[in-house]
């Protein structure tokens, strides 16, 4: 039986001790196709950012910051995804999903930490775009080796202290009555809904990371493509023009789809009560949009698709 979803006050309920992932049991004739598309959809998504790494790495001409910071990015998306497939595919195969709360725990932590992560890094290779169109004369000497690794060090840890502080709150609170959640991973909505009493102070902290970690890193992106763009319509030449923006054509789509998809659902899904359609809806940021990333990056990029054609030809067609 679903839950409402309606948050219990204390009383005569008992404490619970692991939740139980709804997930997709509500379409059981589709269990054996969906474990079958997001199988195939994981193992897309492992080999195409495997594949860029790859290719970045062996190939000199890509050996710049926009590379490096797609990198760090392409095995953001290995983790990112690696939280949640491989448990919803286990759950898909037994179709039954109880977690522990200690496992909801961990994979709600490194799910945030990672989500959170790839709007940083998004930001930082924004910033990269920035400084590469509007200030190409010092772009060698301004996004040198120290400060690249030094924005993706702050990219990759900034999150952890945030969340250590969040997931500590929530998971210090009491769940009793209904134990469903009906999502297929540990999401945070869906659990805030099953703690006892008022939940309001917990829900106002995950509303104010959220906003924060969405509006600074859209503010700083937004206002990079401004300056960008600016820049691009003064060029001289249209094949300038053309160029300048196609260098940044891979990165805003998939600044676009991430945000955008992120923004509708979690806000959503915060401001109501997490529903079935949010379940489907959160399959786009966290399967369909990474299994996009990597042909974004290779059919829009022409320096990665002539890297990839020669990494081809050497490897496996030689």
């Amino acid at each position: 039986m679903e839950c409402t979803g309606q948050n219990s006050p204390q009383g005569n309920h008992t404490t619970l001790m692991e939740f139980i992932l709804i997930g997709f049991s509500d379409v059981p004739n589709l269990q054996g196709f969906l474990f079958g598309i997001f199988l195939l959809i994981y193992l897309f998504i492992l080999m195409g950012n495997n594949l860029i790494i790859m290719v970045i790495k062996v190939d000199p001409s890509l050996q710049t910051p926009m590379y490096f910071f797609l990198t760090n990015f392409s095995l953001l998306e290995i983790f990112y995804v690696s939280v949640t497939v491989p448990r919803l595919l286990l759950d898909l195969c037994r179709q039954y999903g109880n977690i522990s709360l200690l496992a909801c725990a961990i994979q709600m932590f490194l799910f945030l930490i990672l989500a959170d992560t790839e709007c940083f890094i998004l930001t930082a290779m924004a910033y990269d775009r920035y400084v590469a169109i509007c200030n190409p004369l010092l772009y060698p000497v301004i996004m040198n080796d120290r400060l690249c690794i030094q924005l993706a060090a702050v990219c990759w840890t900034t999150a952890i202290p945030i969340h250590t502080m969040f997931i500590s709150v929530l998971f210090s609170s009491t769940f009793c009555g209904c134990n469903q959640l009906n999502h297929f991973f540990c999401d945070a909505p869906p659990v805030v809904q099953l703690v006892c009493g008022d939940v309001f102070r917990i829900k106002m902290l995950l509303y104010m990371i959220s906003t924060l970690v969405v509006s600074i890193p859209s503010f700083l992106i937004v206002a990079s493509y401004v300056k960008i763009i600016s820049t691009i319509l003064k060029l001289p030449s249209a094949t300038g023009r053309a160029k300048a923006f196609s260098t940044c054509c891979s990165h805003l789509t998939v600044v676009t789809l991430f945000f955008g998809s992120g923004i509708v659902v979690y806000f959503k899904s915060m401001t109501s009560h997490f529903t079935g359609v949010d379940k489907f809806l959160s399959l786009f940021y966290t399967i369909f949009i990474p299994m996009l990333n990597p042909i974004i990056y290779c059919l829009r990029n022409k320096d990665v698709m002539v890297a990839l054609e020669k990494f081809l030809q050497k490897w496996i067609f030689l």
